[in-house]
């Protein structure tokens, strides 16, 4: 039911924009990679080929059944050949101009799945697909220097107005540009026998926002994995506690490890750090909660003003230093702290800088300690490099070739695809399946022509998301990525509508293989989609529905029963498209006695034969065309100002009662011409959202001369909008005692007149001296005695 929001809400907005006279793009494709169709073909005992493509056959159908307005031309498969062809020529383009790398590190590992993970996919130290705990794991992989956009992206954040706040704020969040001090802290000599007491030269850099606190670190903590941490317990008293502690943290995820609410474990390594201004030696552990992919894999500890830090030093009994004042907390002593101040105050026990501001000696210290050579001023990124490489079958190849006498060499362009082989065994059991194909592995160098191996790892598959919406400018084109001119005319994407899961993922990569086409010359715009709308979750008993919980609506079961008009237009009606959606039978019930009630409008009450046009100026005839032009003006407005489709239909029930209340007494061509008006007008605007029905009541209605989805949208008069009375509210004394029919901007004098002459009011105000006499025009007036 997720997706039938989704793309019904596209659908909708496809139709409403193609009957108001532009031409519209509206493509479907199947993301169709990946580890789940891997493991459900191992379930199912079939090839991921044929299971995916059974699965995509009946998602065909179903969207077929719903209605919506593809353009079935340009479906594709992100599994088909001609599709991750073009991935391949990107990996290559990539490679070529550096972004594209091969490093050894430790990488996210889900076990369930058998593959890597991407930062951005593990949810609560889970994987984002099976939901099982992720562990850390050293391996060689495949990198996209997606660092290298990272100011760009960062940047051009403020050009997405039409972007949820939150999405934007959550993309800033993750790229994470962060000014600061990168400190340089030597490492003690002493209190390492198997460095023979001599000097050391290696030092710790730690890059801190905070180096206004740099007085009161009192310890050092490396990440677990930092490359120091061997050498300088090698042979130590403890490198055995150490390298326990680092396999502990192996299986925990980077995520869970960063949580604010886990405690914050660590070993001392034995070893000191020099701060380096004070001269003070200060212990030197590794901790869980510091990750090398963050920073330089170093903290400078400050408990008494950090968190995390406070929390730690409590457990290990390290020492602390207050060097932010409380300004209402003068007399505050270590003693006295229950937590670490985290706000603002004046320096305090740091040298010369006592007494200045904490904000104001951000930048004094750290001026200084660039004078001082005890760091540097620079700038970090919280984004990492994308990893891309997965251990599984059923994904692009990556066209890479490893020879022994040239190195890693790309497939050359004219050998792609390279093409998955369907000769393999895919047991589930760990690494990549293609590596036991011999047929697959075995090759030959492009340069040297020598025996060689192809790389048999697989690329994730948000890259085969990152670009497709450019693919569907010309889908089946063979021999560009994309015809230039097609995207030139319908990109960048007008209105993108996906959930907030998507906010860090899929966007996110998006943009930055936008911004590399532009680099290549493909494209001359920067940003892919233009406005973004993220729908909301469809919930059941007040939880999202999952085949786990057990509370899952099949689709298919309502189509049988009420067909897919009603389904549409109930999804839109519910709730507004960025809330959460409440699944509700009775609200089902609901839009299939609505659309059954306009269908008999049209059935009993609409005439074939209207040949006359006239208007009748009684009350009955201007109330009903009052109504059909502000159905057509509110459910415009529904549309351009925010998609509230839910109140867009609320309007057409307002004017179906319109409808029903409007009667014919006798035979008069004029009025039922009115009647036949707003009836056609209600069936206009009912056909973005329930286009089956629409379309049957168009052609019922004698208008076979085109479909429905072609006939321009209807436009309103606003001179039929104003009414000749209208109905306010009188009060006295705060509360209402009255109403009065007046006439719009009626004259105060005369309102006056006509209120004290209302029986209803003239008793609460009597002989009484009317002190004020208050007029909100056309809503109220407020009299106080």
């Amino acid at each position: 039911m997720g997706h039938v929001r989704n793309y019904t809400i596209a659908d909708v907005i496809a139709r409403y924009k193609m009957m108001r006279g532009f031409n519209v793009l509206h493509p479907i494709g199947y993301d169709a990679f990946g580890q789940p169709a891997e493991n459900a073909a191992i379930k199912n005992k079939t090839n991921p080929a044929d299971w995916t493509y059974r699965c995509i056959n009946q998602m065909h159908d179903e969207l077929k059944q719903m209605g919506f307005s593809y353009d079935w031309g340009r479906e594709l498969s992100t599994c088909d050949a001609e599709y991750y062809k073009w991935n391949q020529w990107i990996f290559i383009k990539m490679f070529e101009r550096g972004l594209a790398y091969k490093k050894a590190s430790s990488v996210n590992w889900c076990p369930d799945c058998e593959t890597t993970l991407a930062n951005e996919e593990v949810i609560n130290g889970l994987c984002w697909r099976c939901k099982n705990a992720v562990i850390q794991k050293d391996l060689e992989q495949w990198y996209l220097k997606i660092t290298q956009y990272a100011p760009s992206l960062l940047e051009d954040l403020k050009k997405l107005e039409q972007w949820p706040s939150r999405v934007r704020t959550m993309q800033e969040n993750w790229i994470g540009k962060s000014y600061g001090v990168e400190i340089h802290f030597k490492i003690s000599a002493k209190g390492g026998s198997a460095l023979g007491g001599k000097d050391v030269t290696d030092s710790i850099s730690v890059f801190t926002t905070r180096p206004d606190t740099i007085f009161g670190a009192t310890y050092v903590v490396l990440a677990p994995e930092h490359p120091l941490v061997k050498k300088l317990t090698a042979g130590t008293s403890q490198e055995k506690e150490t390298l326990d502690f680092i396999g502990k943290t192996a299986n925990k995820s980077k995520s869970l490890r960063m949580s604010g609410d886990q405690r914050k474990e660590g070993v001392f390594i034995g070893r000191h750090a020099i701060n380096p201004v004070n001269n003070e030696a200060i212990p030197i552990y590794i901790g869980d909660y510091v990750l090398m992919d963050y920073g330089t894999g170093a903290i400078m500890a400050v408990p008494t003003h950090d968190q995390r830090d406070f929390e730690f030093a409590k457990h290990h009994k390290l020492p602390m230093r207050i060097v932010i004042q409380d300004p209402q907390n003068l007399k505050a002593s270590i003693a006295d702290m229950e937590q670490a101040y985290e706000d603002q105050g004046v320096l305090v026990n740091s040298g010369e800088f006592d007494n200045v501001p904490n904000e104001q000696a951000k930048k004094l210290v750290a001026e200084w300690m660039q004078s001082k050579h005890f760091g540097k001023i620079t700038i970090h990124w919280r984004l990492r490099d994308w990893l891309i490489s997965r251990q599984r079958y059923w994904g692009t190849p990556i066209p890479m070739i490893y020879c022994p006498a040239c190195g890693i060499v790309p497939v050359p362009y004219h050998q792609l695809p390279v093409e998955l082989p369907k000769d393999v065994q895919i047991t589930g059991e760990g690494g990549s399946p293609l590596a036991r194909v011999r047929t697959f592995v075995e090759c030959f160098c492009p340069k040297c022509g020598k025996p060689a191996r192809r790389e048999t790892d697989t690329m994730a598959t948000f890259f085969d998301s990152s670009w497709y919406f450019l693919r569907f400018c010309s889908a089946h084109n063979a021999q560009e990525i994309f015809d230039k001119g097609e995207a030139k005319y319908w990109m960048p994407v007008d209105q993108y509508i996906g959930g907030i899961e998507h906010a860090i993922l899929h966007l996110l990569y998006a943009r930055f293989f936008t911004k590399f086409f532009k680099d290549l010359g493909l494209i001359t715009f920067d940003e892919p989609f233009i406005r973004l709308l993220t729908q909301g979750m469809v919930l059941k008993d007040g939880e999202v529905m999952s085949k786990s919980r057990g509370n899952t609506v099949d689709p298919d079961e309502v189509l049988s029963q009420y067909g897919a008009d009603t389904l549409r237009l109930f999804i839109l009606f519910a709730a507004p498209p960025e809330d959460q959606l409440e699944w509700n039978s009775d609200g089902l019930e609901g839009a299939w006695r609505f659309l059954n009630r306009v269908y008999q409008m049209v059935e009993k009450r609409h005439s074939k034969s209207d040949t006359l046009k006239g208007f009748h100026s009684d009350d009955a005839d201007t109330t009903l065309e009052r109504e059909r032009n502000n159905a057509v003006k509110r459910v415009t407005q529904s549309f351009e100002e925010g998609y509230k489709f839910n109140t867009a239909i609320s309007h057409l029930m307002v004017l179906a009662n319109a409808i029903d209340k409007y009667k014919i007494d006798s035979p008069d061509l004029g009025k039922q011409h009115l009647l036949n008006q707003a009836i056609e007008t209600l069936v206009l605007l009912l056909a973005p959202f329930s286009p089956h029905v629409a379309e049957e009541m168009w052609q019922m209605m004698g208008k076979i001369e085109d479909s429905v989805s072609r006939v321009a949208w209807p436009s309103f008069d606003e001179k039929a909008l104003k009414t000749s009375t209208i109905t306010i509210a009188v009060q006295v004394n705060g509360r209402v005692r009255g109403q009065i029919e007046i006439t719009p901007d009626m004259p105060q004098d005369e309102l006056r007149k006509l209120c004290l002459e209302n029986p209803a009011v003239a008793k609460y105000v009597q002989e009484a001296a009317i002190k004020k006499f208050i007029v909100v025009p056309n809503k109220l007036v407020s009299i106080v005695v």
